[in-house]
């Protein structure tokens, strides 16, 4: 499957309110943004294997954000984990340490849904809302591309993975994630 890359603001039809707003305030700031493309994808394939399966891109170059929520003295504390598609975010050990719970765990999809405005599926680190900072495992620095969602399933981003670190909140972390065996 070939898909069609383009800056990802010529395409603002392709991303979610909040990803786009979040491209434009990035480009304001003097980041290089043209160079963070969007491809149109079958919203079918936005599951992180099957997109792979389809496309044959490597694993490796996949990135998953996931959203952890935990709370101390009953005040909530969320982040998002960015790490790669062979690999799990270490949530009880690095991500719960992070945060300074005692415990955490994924959100669920509804609340993860409604307070980021992306599509389940389609949750990525640009665009989430100020005060969840973005855990960046550092391997995700060391590809020459990764992809990501876009807010939407019917598309991703495609980004050199050192521009990870210039997320808004992003912080990079070493050992944020495990590999899968297997």
């Amino acid at each position: 499957m070939n898909l069609v890359w383009a800056p990802a603001l010529d395409r603002p039809d392709l991303l979610a309110d909040p990803v786009r707003r979040a491209l434009e305030t990035m480009r304001d700031a003097g980041l290089e943004v043209g160079r963070i493309e969007v491809a149109e994808i079958d919203p079918d394939q936005a599951d992180t294997a099957v997109l792979v399966e389809a496309t044959g891109w490597a694993m490796e170059d996949m990135a998953n954000c996931i959203v952890v929520a935990g709370s101390r003295a009953g005040d909530e504390r969320v982040c998002a984990a960015l790490v790669l598609g062979h690999t799990r975010a270490d949530v009880n050990t690095t991500v719960r340490k992070s945060l300074d719970v005692r415990k955490c765990s994924f959100m669920g999809m509804d609340d993860a849904v409604a307070r980021t405005g992306m599509e389940y599926g389609g949750i990525t680190p640009v665009g989430l809302p100020e005060a969840w900072p973005v855990l960046v495992d550092a391997r995700v620095l060391e590809r020459d591309q990764i992809v990501i969602g876009s807010g939407v399933r019917r598309s991703k981003l495609r980004l050199p993975g050192v521009m990870a670190a210039d997320l808004p909140r992003a912080e990079v972390v070493d050992g944020l994630a495990k590999e899968i065996p297997g």
